[in-house]
């Protein structure tokens, strides 16, 4: 497997009424070529939180990443993607043409959706069997996969309504998850994205300073 590249830090600071994003803080201000010197706090460094989790550190998610590459390197916003389950130990539950995979590496760098509520410890205890349960199922034989009504998507939502039928809540249908959960962590990871590219290509990243609720370029957090 092709080593994961590296993955800096995304800093933003405030300089000549500028918001700039960098990987490291200069030296010199790009925009007025001074000294760097921050007189209010809200225009210090501060690193900025990733939409792109190690999926492999996360426990009862939902995970997305590309089909194939990595998003920070080859995802174009029209690539496939494809979808898995963590269980308590990080490993990624996912299905494919074959079969049910256990993947304990390849989802260092994914979009990640929380599944349980963090008080909830009975059903975290039983997460892996049911988990493993659901996945020994005929359903998800090799021969039952097809690429587009019966594919790693259709899985991992159905195991989400399979766990929500336990605990006697609403079932959601593939629409409603992917307008409700998906759309707004992709949308937000691609911002990410075209900003990661910008820096790595010209150093910076720099807009016109705007009121603390709208300088963000990727949006307010979920």
């Amino acid at each position: 497997m092709q080593a994961l590249e590296a993955v800096q830090a995304v800093i933003r600071f405030c300089h000549c009424g500028k918001d700039i994003y960098c990987f490291r803080v200069p030296d010199l201000c790009p925009v007025c070529q001074q000294p760097m010197s921050f007189r209010k706090l809200d225009e210090a460094p501060v690193s900025m939180a990733t939409p792109l989790m190690h999926g492999h550190r996360e426990q009862c998610v939902f995970l997305l990443r590309p089909t194939r590459g990595t998003f920070l390197r080859d995802y174009d916003g029209n690539a496939d993607l494809h979808v898995g389950i963590t269980n308590t130990h990080g490993i990624v539950y996912n299905y494919n043409e074959q079969g049910v995979r256990r993947d304990e590496a390849g989802w260092e760098q994914s979009i990640s959706i929380p599944l349980l509520q963090p008080n909830m410890f009975g059903l975290m205890d039983q997460w892996d069997k049911y988990l493993e349960e659901f996945s020994a199922t005929d359903a998800w034989s090799p021969n039952r996969y097809e690429e587009h009504c019966h594919n790693c998507y259709t899985y991992a939502l159905t195991f989400i309504n399979y766990m929500l039928a336990a605990e006697g809540k609403h079932q959601l249908d593939k629409n409603e998850f992917t307008e409700k959960f998906v759309l707004p962590r992709t949308k937000r990871a691609s911002k990410y994205i075209t900003l990661y590219r910008a820096i790595e290509a010209h150093g910076f990243y720099i807009i016109d300073r705007l009121d603390s609720d709208t300088s963000l370029p990727l949006g307010n957090n979920l």
